[in-house]
């Protein structure tokens, strides 16, 4: 018999490690961390004029696509509010809820300040990474039980090795009666 693959030790691990609502919370983040990295490039390519992307716009007026995220997290509440426990749990909907999210997000800076400062050099990177870096790590994060069971299918190292030494030193430390720090904490 032949080596399973690397997508069905994932799909069996999805299933078998996460429950409706860690899996809606994993397709949430993905869809996200997807939906705002296409966008960011879609906006790109449209500012410098490559691809076959061009603004859409009616009667002269550019559509934002905060508007579709706007459109998508209204679906969500709606079956949200009204909807049965196993259209909640969906994963179109966690997909549209992480993607109507990430719509809104890319463009806060306009709904913020309500005009147009998309491009405005102030920030803009240090946004983008910043809400790349959030939606990496959520994503991350969400998928770790997954992760952990492909790799212990795998016979790999678990993937948060380097989270166990650090909660180990913060142990040994706190018992040697030392002060610890929270990471992030200065």
């Amino acid at each position: 018999m032949g080596k399973r693959s690397v997508i069905a030790d994932i799909r069996d691990a999805f299933g078998s490690e996460l429950d409706a609502g860690q899996q809606s919370a994993l397709i949430s983040w993905l869809a996200f961390t997807g939906t705002f990295a296409g966008v960011r490039g879609v906006t790109h390519a449209i500012r410098a004029g490559k691809g076959p992307f061009k603004n859409l716009s009616v009667g002269g007026e550019h559509l934002h696509h905060y508007m579709w995220g706007i459109g998508l997290l209204a679906g969500v509440g709606a079956v949200a509010v009204r909807g049965d426990e196993k259209l909640r749990r969906h994963p179109v909907t966690g997909a549209a809820y992480g993607s109507g999210l990430a719509l809104i997000v890319d463009e806060f800076a306009l709904l913020l300040d309500l005009k147009d400062v998309y491009w405005a050099r102030e920030g803009r990177v240090s946004v983008d990474i910043g809400v790349g870096a959030s939606s990496v790590a959520g994503s991350y994060f969400a998928a770790l039980p997954v992760l952990r069971e492909v790799a212990r299918k795998r016979g790999l190292p678990p993937p948060d090795k380097p989270l166990q030494k650090i909660r180990a030193a913060a142990n040994r430390r706190q018992a040697d009666g030392q002060p610890t720090e929270e990471p992030g904490s200065s």
